[in-house]
């Protein structure tokens, strides 16, 4: 649950500091925010686009680098084939309406996720998002979709024991920049904090290495009703916390405990 600021919420961002550089959003609830309307599930789905592009613009006014979302599992293949084909529509829908304005807002969008699969035109799309985008510098957009991450680790598994077998990496010497770097989100930093709004409270085979140390927070809203003020409460409680990275706090070690070296300390005025 994301903390109740109470006066601390009229207060700028910028006062709390430490905003994470990136940040993963399980976008979860679009069903459900659906039933409780007596609407199909695709206004749902509909829905769950419009709060996607608020909070891009969110991510990018308060300074985020990178912002990963979790768009289409490799599991929701599951779901009813009408439900997949209307999300492809959609996806086709967003391409289309949205590609040449985040390119003109200097956002790169990129993709995770298996392309062997969709259809080609789909594949097509997602090919040319990336070419348009490719030399913006601005907000690092990346939309996991068709992504697991159990299969992500499996390939470049697969990838690392090529190399080994061919000679061309010695086993004894492989690192975990190695195995990172084999990734789809090769040469992206690891993420900082991940926010799953929907009111559930589990990863769902999302970024499992790159989010091994991230902060997590639980949101009650549904994905529909997301918005900017969801991301600035998720990113003050982000400030709020110490990230140890199984070392100790600065508190314990002027107790006398060792020393704490390299880890900066993440405390701020909310602490």
């Amino acid at each position: 649950m994301v903390a109740k600021l109470g006066d601390d919420a009229k207060l700028p961002l910028a006062v709390y500091g430490n905003v994470p550089r990136h940040v993963a959003i399980i976008m979860d609830g679009n069903g459900r925010w659906a039933k409780r309307r007596l609407l199909p599930r695709q206004a749902g789905h509909v829905s769950g686009i419009a709060a996607l592009r608020n909070t891009v613009a969110a991510a990018r006014d308060l300074g985020i680098s990178y912002l990963t979302v979790y768009a289409f599992s490799t599991e929701n293949w599951q779901r009813p084939q009408s439900e997949v084909s209307a999300l492809m529509g959609l996806f086709r829908r967003f391409f289309h309406a949205d590609m040449k304005r985040l390119q003109k807002e200097n956002v790169r969008v990129r993709f995770i996720g298996r392309r062997e699969n969709l259809d080609s035109d789909i594949a097509s799309l997602v090919v040319q998002a990336e070419q348009m985008t490719e030399m913006n510098s601005g907000l690092n957009l990346t939309v996991a979709f068709n992504y697991g991450a159990r299969e992500e680790l499996m390939r470049a598994a697969q990838a690392l024991a090529s190399d080994a077998a061919n000679g061309r990496i010695d086993p004894a010497t492989i690192s975990e920049k190695d195995f990172s770097d084999r990734l789809q989100t090769g040469g992206f930093p690891d993420v900082d904090l991940v926010i799953r709004p929907g009111g559930e409270k589990r990863i769902s085979n999302f970024l499992l290495w790159q989010a091994a140390y991230a902060e997590f927070v639980f949101v009650e809203a549904l994905w529909p009703d997301f918005g900017k003020e969801h991301l600035e409460e998720a990113l003050k409680e982000y400030a709020s916390r110490q990230r140890r990275f199984g070392r100790l706090a600065p508190e314990d070690t002027a107790a006398g405990n060792p020393p704490d070296h390299g880890v900066p300390s993440q405390r701020t005025a909310l602490s």
